[in-house]
């Protein structure tokens, strides 16, 4: 009877292991900052940078490299998507029109930025959840540690790697991904 159980019930933990490790970015729908669902599926065949940010932070000037690297490789399947969250010290306190405004006012941001949400805590959005645990995104644990954290994400819609906050949108690591050809 062991022989028989111990295989079966090993295969459903595999199985169960191999559906996590199977969902991609494209399983997630999202709000734009106008307020419009965004299915990421449209994504599909793109490299994105998914980036947590927020408006009055050390690091906000990053928009701006963010939208230089955007407009430069933009008609090369490369999309940014800037996710705006206040779960670090209330540095984006304000309501979705206010950041839109703000950030097409101060750096002319024309990449898709999507609805305030939380990248942490028992409130993260599950787009975050994906981003954060191995478990699911099948490559690695990480924790969010600041705003302007990027998350690089392959054509097929998986989780490729973390990159710190501090290190900038336009280095030598993130041009070399972007432009490294399948």
């Amino acid at each position: 009877m062991k022989r028989i159980i111990f295989p079966l019930l090993l295969g459903v933990i595999i199985s169960y292991s191999s559906l996590a490790q199977n969902k991609t970015f494209y399983d997630f729908t999202v709000e734009t900052i106008e307020g419009e669902i965004f299915t990421l599926s449209q994504l599909k065949g793109k490299k994105v940078m998914v980036v947590n940010t927020a408006s009055k932070c050390g690091l906000t000037p990053q928009y701006e490299l963010l939208e230089k690297v955007y407009r430069q490789y933009k008609d090369q399947n490369f999309v940014i998507i800037g996710f705006p969250a206040n779960n670090f010290m209330n540095q984006e306190p304000g309501s979705n029109s206010e950041i839109r405004e703000f950030c097409s006012q101060n750096y002319g941001v024309t990449f898709p930025m999507m609805a305030k949400l939380s990248v942490k805590g028992k409130d993260i959005h599950p787009l975050y959840q994906w981003l954060t645990s191995k478990e699911q995104n099948g490559v690695l644990d990480t924790d969010i540690t600041w705003n302007f954290q990027k998350f690089l994400i392959d054509e097929e819609g998986r989780m490729v790697m973390t990159i710190s906050p501090r290190q900038k949108p336009d280095s030598e690591e993130i041009i070399g991904w972007i432009t490294q050809k399948k």
